[in-house]
């Protein structure tokens, strides 16, 4: 690991969790919360692809709205304006995975650079980062919203590569959703998978470098990959 000056991770699902929304969706409707954070997020990813698709942008706080949305009306719940609001505050509340703060700090520790690069907007990364009190972890909090193009469109991977200022195969990415850390390889990037449900990795032509199960896991990765499954 000698060669990684610098790491870029997936913010949702990798460094916080997308469902810690549940509690809040159960305020609002009561023993649903989990099937309304499921089928949010699966809506809420399907709408960032299709708007890549059709080269029709919207921001990532839209694109997760227009999700809960429809999640509501699929799912028979009445869905007023400011629940839905108070819903997609949640969004910018999420809770980091319980090894992420002690694993970012030990990294910069040993002098990485650290980044987010995220299909949300720069608002919903400071949000999340910000309220979770890990900003001063970060270097760079990369929205993929200047290039108007969700991940895994190579136009989003690039603009780690360009913040770092280092060839893209001297930077990890890392990320827990296979379909991005699919895309990351297919660009260039050296490649870690965080697989903390035992889940299979995509069937897309790719496999990633390194597969953990947690992020802590990276640090015995650059101790010398005790613990890690190297997939290639």
């Amino acid at each position: 690991m000698d060669h990684i000056k610098a790491i870029a991770f997936d913010l949702y699902g990798t460094l916080f969790d997308v469902h810690s929304v549940v509690a809040r969706c159960d305020q609002q409707f009561p023993g649903r919360g989990r099937e309304i954070s499921t089928l949010w997020r699966q809506k809420q990813l399907e709408y960032t692809w299709l708007r890549s698709l059709m080269n029709r942008y919207v921001t990532f706080e839209e694109a997760t709205e227009d999700a809960l949305r429809f999640t509501c009306r699929h799912l028979r719940l009445d869905l007023g304006d400011e629940a839905c609001r108070t819903l997609c505050d949640a969004y910018l509340r999420l809770q980091p995975f319980p090894e992420v703060p002690g694993t970012l700090r030990e990294l910069r520790r040993r002098g990485l650079k650290l980044a987010v690069l995220s299909n949300g907007s720069p608002h919903s990364i400071g949000a999340v980062v910000g309220n979770s009190g890990l900003r001063a972890e970060f270097d760079h909090l990369l929205s993929v919203d200047p290039v108007r193009v969700y991940k895994p469109d190579d136009r989003a991977y690039l603009l780690a590569e360009q913040a770092f200022g280092l060839a893209r195969t001297s930077i990890l990415f890392v990320s827990s959703n296979a379909w991005d850390a699919t895309g990351a390889r297919y660009f260039g990037f050296p490649t870690c998978w965080i697989n903390r449900s035992g889940n299979v990795f995509e069937e897309m032509g790719q496999t990633p470098d390194w597969q953990l199960q947690g992020l802590d896991g990276l640090l015995a990765l650059f101790d010398g990959g005790a613990g890690a499954s190297t997939q290639r």
